[in-house]
């Protein structure tokens, strides 16, 4: 199993200190969180995508490239690229850059992005953000694999004999599929052979477990060898200490002044105790034991191989988070890599094959 940590860089008060970074603050925080899941063994680092508050992860091409910059080996991923809201040419150009800069180390989760603010911002509607996701990401796929790209387009200038640069540096680039509520991505990943990732952070196991049995169906349905499936999941929220009660102890304060927020501004509340939370969400809190457990039980439902933890404190001091990170990495990733494979492609660059002497 390989293991991500995520950001989307919400920019609000502590939950605990009501303090609030200055953003500058903020984007430093982003960074020293890369760097450190570089040197705790993460196998990989992902930036959201969004354009409302509260976030300020608006440009996650230029805090990837500041963090390819600082790091040598962890992975760079996005999370998620929302395609349904650009032009699939810049957005091409800029992550094909970026994957020059990285030395190929970047994955990319696409999705349409939610929220209705960042819509309104694009102009682009309910009724059409699923189809613009699939046409911008098959122009993207196009871009990425052939010189010159012809095609018809509805929510673009249409493209004919086009070239774009710089040309890419893996061949092609991986590109996961972020699903969350909708059919419509997920057939879109099975279609094209592509892995999946599953949000898994609002609601209990059961929607997201659908969708991917559903996934598994349209895969096949496509023709794809199912060897060769990829799934991954999100977690809720984080947080292992030496035993249950000391995790729940330190998270309880995190977790009311999360559900007085979502009170405050009208979310819908799916989780009204902490135990609950603890035991029908996707959050890993409690012991070390407690978390193999808990991570065991989604993988015999989904069946993934990649896990994204939160790489903010997200309202623990920093004495906390570096502690439950380390305390991950050395108590759990180890059990969870024995126990569950890896994906089935290396994860290293996507190359192109070696040519033998006598070709």
């Amino acid at each position: 199993m390989k293991f991500l940590a995520i950001t989307l860089i919400v920019h609000r008060p502590d939950a605990v200190t009501g303090v609030q970074k200055s953003t500058h603050e903020r984007f430093r925080e982003v960074l020293d969180n890369a760097v450190l899941a570089e040197e705790l063994g993460f196998d990989g680092f992902g930036v959201g995508e969004r354009h409302e508050r509260p976030f300020i992860s608006s440009s996650p091409t230029v805090v990837l490239s500041h963090i390819a910059a600082l790091t040598r080996r962890i992975r760079l991923f996005t999370a998620v690229t929302t395609l349904s809201l650009l032009d699939p040419v810049r957005a091409y150009e800029d992550y094909a850059t970026l994957d020059h800069l990285s030395g190929g180390r970047l994955d990319l989760i696409i999705g349409k992005g939610n929220g209705t603010a960042q819509r309104e911002l694009f102009h682009v509607t309910p009724e059409d953000q699923w189809e613009r996701n699939a046409e911008s990401y098959e122009v993207f796929r196009q871009l990425w694999r052939q010189n010159k790209v012809t095609a018809r387009t509805r929510f673009r200038p249409e493209l004919k004999d086009a070239e774009v640069w710089p040309r890419p540096y893996q061949q092609p680039i991986r590109v996961w599929h972020g699903s969350a509520t909708s059919k419509e991505s997920v057939d879109l990943a099975a279609r094209y052979g592509d892995p999946l990732f599953s949000a898994n952070v609002t609601n209990p196991i059961e929607p997201y477990a659908e969708l991917i049995r559903y996934y598994r169906e349209r895969w096949e349905h496509y023709g794809h060898d199912p060897a060769d499936i990829a799934v991954g999941a999100g977690t809720a929220g984080l947080y292992v200490a030496p035993t249950t009660q000391e995790a729940l102890a330190a998270y309880r304060p995190i977790f009311e002044s999360n559900l007085a927020f979502q009170k405050q501004v009208g979310l819908p509340v799916v989780f009204e105790t902490l135990e609950d939370y603890v035991e029908r969400s996707s959050a890993l809190i409690g012991s070390p034991q407690q978390v193999i457990d808990k991570v065991h039980r989604y993988h015999e439902q989904f069946g993934h191989t990649v896990l994204h933890l939160h790489a903010d404190a997200s309202g623990l001091t920093h004495h906390q988070h570096r502690a439950s990170l380390e305390l991950f990495q050395s108590a759990v990733t180890p059990v969870l890599r024995k126990d569950i494979p890896d994906p089935p492609f290396d994860w290293g660059p996507v190359l192109p094959e070696p040519v033998s002497a006598d070709h």
